[in-house]
């Protein structure tokens, strides 16, 4: 799977092919914007077109042949690109992955950033949208040491997800019943719920982080929320 960034060669094997064959490409992004039709180029066998195609987007991408001559034919490929690895997400992250590494003194894992992201955006939900302290424009905490405590309270979130092996709750949910064979495994069906897992539950160590006795009136903890 190509990431954003990289720069492929589309191939496209046309038989059968002469001098009168010609193939061309339109790539289509995820946003629904097409390209101007390529003139590919033939590899020296006669039947192998290829053109250049540059990933901008992360999503799936549509890259649509058209060959005329010898060989006539409408051929479609998607192509599904991954984000950039280490490309920040929207909203706002408290942590870094060289925050993290030095939270769990060991290297962090590769999906790191995703993590930090979505326990930046948990702790925002369940707690600091209910905390008062004063933020800049786009709404990150202005004093070093409430900054540093939201960090370590984010990392401590994340070290919990790495010691429960869930990040994303699907460790709670159960099934209602499943049929292997001539075995048959049931659970109530009120017991399924990603809630059960303990993915979706703020670490202990998240309020030692925020209730840090250094923080005085910078950070005040108000009613906590549910849900995220």
């Amino acid at each position: 799977m190509p990431d954003v960034g990289d720069v492929v060669t589309a191939r496209l094997s046309v038989a059968p092919s002469d001098g009168t064959t010609l193939a061309t490409l339109i790539v289509t992004a995820p946003d629904g914007m097409p390209s101007l039709p390529v003139v590919t180029r033939v590899e020296a066998n006669g039947s192998v077109w290829t053109a250049p195609v540059v990933y901008s987007l992360a999503g799936v991408w549509r890259l649509s042949w058209t060959v005329t001559g010898t060989g006539a034919s409408v051929e479609h490929e998607l192509v599904s690109v991954a984000p950039a690895p280490g490309a920040p997400g929207s909203g706002r992250v408290y942590a870094t992955t060289t925050d993290l590494a030095n939270y769990l003194h060991a290297a962090p894992a590769l999906d790191a950033g995703r993590l930090l992201a979505d326990a930046s955006r948990m702790l925002d939900a369940r707690i600091l949208a209910y905390c008062w302290y004063d933020t800049d424009d786009a709404g990150l905490p202005t004093d070093a040491l409430v900054a540093a405590a939201i960090g370590r309270a984010v990392c401590a979130q994340v070290a919990w997800w790495g010691e429960v092996g869930d990040s994303t709750g699907a460790a709670g949910v159960g099934y209602g019943s499943v049929a292997i064979g001539s075995v048959n495994l049931g659970r109530s069906v009120t017991s399924v719920s990603g809630d059960d897992s303990a993915a979706r539950q703020i670490a202990p160590q998240v309020w030692d982080e925020l209730r840090s006795s250094d923080l005085h009136d910078k950070l005040r903890l108000g009613a906590v929320g549910v849900g995220w």
